[in-house]
């Protein structure tokens, strides 16, 4: 081995990595500098990060991809978007909404507000149109040739609010030639899932593609109480896009996009006093299949959109028009409190209600458009340019509505309250990249951006209250500088210094008891990050490692109340964060691939002066922070200046691992005229707080999940099947919680298993 290692070229020796996968390539390594290409090397990765498409290796940042087999594996059961969470280094994503309103973590930056009108700091763009709000982010993931996740503030050249990152969907878009696919998914829980997608060539100069995803799966969780809504967790899902592609010649291409989702399901399932207090395990005989609660529990999304993207190829000039609408109709009800009955009617559980909460927020209005003009250069050369201007509008209606759990039927309350918010921004940005030298090329981005937000809210019972009137006009300069510089012709280093910004956020979930909107300014990121990405033996191995570090002044945070089921928009002084990254990915043998991937993330608020409210089941219980009431949790952090406030100046960013990884391993071999293949996929993340405080209950433990895919392909690959199963350890645990009433947690998904059989023609 040492013999064999003395003959690696000098870059083979630059990283630790080299030493851990070297025994696996001994031929390969000793070789890679002579021999020519050889099957079994890696596929060149191509991605848009920088609105051109590029070599991976060539992008001055950190970029995840996922596509092909590994996208088909993690897909696989009707998993929603939260797929991803763990699939990429840094990035963590969860929802208290179940499959609708994922919340997306890149580096620790994230966002736990349960509001409607919720800003979240890392920006999702699906097929070059920005999802501004949360109830776009969760569209289902089918019929898609990538995913980019892109990690840093991405403040220059997509849409607004990126300071954390973006991720990236694009799908698979329309060919001049016929072919599909059908996808037919059977699995436990009476999970069905049918998708499939038609190419339609209808000239030399037209063409469609139409892509189609239904999910579907049976109730799994039973309500043995004769109150409330009685079966729990089954959904339809359903999904479809249409694209019509017109290229009348080499200058002009115009791509139509239609879509649109219709979600029935449930809400989340939030489980009173399931957390063993003083410790985050769930309590002793847990049964998941159970839940006696006296509250209804509905939730339905229905999204719509269009696209219209055009492209004008002149003389050394491309020029670019991208025009998006979308639009949103939601309605979630749940009984937040978890059980049934209360302190004063009895009877009263599961453990101890300290009062009933069923409520339901509502999106009856929502539009988005945006427009995007750019330009950019298209001639070889040292210097090469994009400029642009971008423009987005939103309009948005929150309805928020309680009822009577303990009422015949559940009826609705008089009060409720409702927020409107109108959005305008506009924003006007350019890049320049220049090769100083073979070795060494510069980029460089700047953009201007200004935001409107007019925002009202009101309540309305017997004496109304509002409207509150918030207008704010903000406006910001970011920009970015990075370069990347070859070692040689498998290795380049990279640097990167960014800045990021998050436009003003605002919310009124006003209830009588403080009857004001929440505000919260503009929040402004500086990030640094380096690495290198290198292609090894012979490109059958490919290696990403980066170290970063951040600052972002006047963070925009959310603060539970401590007693009602609201939220308060805060601003920390400072938050930090600092870590590294590796994503490795390698053809082990003409059978054998793997990918791994793991991060280390390190976030700290820095506001000496900064309280919030703890759990509110100290004050409605007697109990105290020494002394834990019956519902009380274990609040960890120093007292702060007012009862029932803690500080938390030292803590890290909610819902933020210190630790991630992933791994996979996928094994084929040709039997008889087809192939059969092995797949496992594992991710891991260390624990993470629940909220801004810490308390023992809420302090999420570490989480190991994997999933295995086993299957057959034959005739070329024309058809597929396939048994999986995801989960497959049946881990199930606290992930979220609610805290201003009792110990209610809310819990992963427990393992699922099916089959697939798949057609392509």
């Amino acid at each position: 081995m040492k013999k064999i290692a003395s003959r690696m070229s000098f870059r083979h020796s630059r990283t630790l990595m080299f030493v851990a996968v070297a025994g696996a390539f001994p031929l390969q390594a000793a070789v890679a500098q002579e021999a020519a290409p050889v099957a079994g090397q890696l596929e060149t990765v191509i991605v848009t990060a920088q609105r051109r498409s590029e070599n991976i290796k060539d992008v001055p940042m950190a970029i995840t991809t996922l596509k092909g087999d590994k996208l088909d594996t993690l897909v696989a059961g009707g998993q929603d978007i939260r797929f991803l969470s763990g699939r990429a280094p840094s990035l963590n994503v969860e929802s208290d909404y179940g499959r609708s309103f994922p919340r997306f973590y890149i580096r620790g930056q994230g966002n736990t507000d349960f509001d409607l009108n919720a800003s979240q700091p890392v920006g999702l763009v699906v097929d070059d149109i920005v999802q501004e709000s949360p109830m776009l982010k969760g569209f289902p993931v089918f019929d898609v040739d990538q995913v980019e996740v892109l990690r840093g503030p991405q403040g220059t050249l997509f849409g607004r609010n990126s300071p954390a990152g973006v991720i990236k969907f694009d799908s698979v878009k329309p060919q001049f030639k016929t072919e599909g696919y059908l996808n037919v998914g059977f699995g436990n829980y009476g999970a069905k899932t049918l998708e499939g997608a038609f190419n339609m060539p209808f000239s030399d100069t037209v063409a469609a593609r139409i892509s189609l995803q239904s999910q579907n799966r049976d109730d799994r969780v039973h309500n043995p109480r004769p109150t409330g809504t009685r079966d729990f967790e089954g959904y339809s899902d359903n999904a479809g896009r249409f694209q019509l592609l017109v290229q009348p010649n080499k200058e002009f291409s115009a791509l139509f996009n239609v879509h649109a989702r219709d979600l029935d399901n449930n809400a989340t399932l939030f489980r009173a006093n399931i957390i063993k207090q003083g410790t985050n395990e769930l309590v002793d005989n847990f049964d998941y299949g159970s839940y006696p609660s006296d509250g209804v529990n509905k939730q339905t999304l229905k999204t719509k959109g269009a696209s219209m993207r055009l492209r004008w190829n002149l003389d050394g000039l491309t020029l670019h028009s991208i025009t998006g609408y979308e639009s949103a109709d939601f309605y979630s009800r749940a009984d937040v409190d978890g059980g049934y009955g209360a302190s004063y009617a009895a009877p009263m559980g599961p453990g101890y209600i300290p009062f009933s909460v069923e409520t339901a927020d509502l999106l009856p209005n929502h539009k988005q458009t945006t427009q995007e003009f750019r330009a950019e250069s298209s001639i070889a050369g040292p210097l090469q340019w994009i400029a642009g201007v971008f423009y987005f509008k939103e309009s948005i209606q929150i309805d928020s509505i309680s009822f009577n759990s303990f009422g015949p039927g559940n009826p609705q309350n008089s009060a409720y309250a409702t927020q409107t918010q109108d959005t305008r921004s506009w924003a006007a940005f350019g890049s320049l990249n220049y090769t100083v030298s073979e070795r060494l090329k510069l980029r460089g981005g700047l953009r201007y951006t200004s935001d409107q937000k007019d925002f009202s809210a009101k309540r309305v019972e017997a004496t109304t209250a509002g409207p509150f009137v918030i207008n704010n006009d903000s406006k910001n300069v970011s920009w970015d500088l990075s370069g990347t510089y070859a070692l040689d012709k498998d290795s380049n280093l990279f640097a990167r210094i960014a800045t990021g910004y998050r436009a003003p956020s605002m919310q009124g979930r006003l209830n009588g008891l403080g009857d004001r909107p929440s505000f919260a300014g503009a929040e402004k990121a500086l990030s640094y990050e380096a690495g290198i990405k290198q292609d090894l033996f012979d490109k059958r191995a490919r290696l990403s490692a980066s170290v970063f570090q951040y600052r972002v002044k006047d963070k925009q945070l959310t603060a539970g109340s401590g007693v009602i089921n609201m939220n308060q928009l805060i601003n920390a002084e400072k938050v930090t964060g600092q870590g590294i990254e590796l994503d490795f990915q390698a053809n082990l043998s003409e059978s054998l691939r793997m990918t791994l991937g793991g991060s280390y993330n390190d976030t700290e608020i820095k506001d000496a002066k900064l309280f919030v409210q703890q759990c509110g089941n100290f004050a409605n219980t007697g109990g105290t922070a020494t002394t834990p009431s019956k519902a009380g949790c274990t609040v960890t952090d120093p007292a702060g200046p007012f009862a029932g406030t803690v500080l938390i100046n030292g803590n890290p960013l909610p819902r933020a691992p210190k630790f991630q990884s992933n791994f996979t391993l996928r094994y084929s071999t040709p039997v008889a005229n087809g192939e059969f293949y092995a797949a496992t996929d594992w991710a891991y993340r260390s624990t993470y707080n629940m909220f801004l405080y810490e308390a023992k209950e809420y302090k999420a433990k570490s989480l190991l999940e994997g999933g295995v895919r086993v299957g057959y392909k034959w005739q070329d690959g024309k058809y597929e099947v396939a048994a999986f199963g995801r989960n497959i350890t049946d881990k199930v645990q606290v992930v979220g919680a609610i805290d201003f009433d009792n110990l209610t947690g809310i819990l992963n998904e427990p393992r699922t298993l099916g089959v697939q059989f798949k057609a392509n023609f």
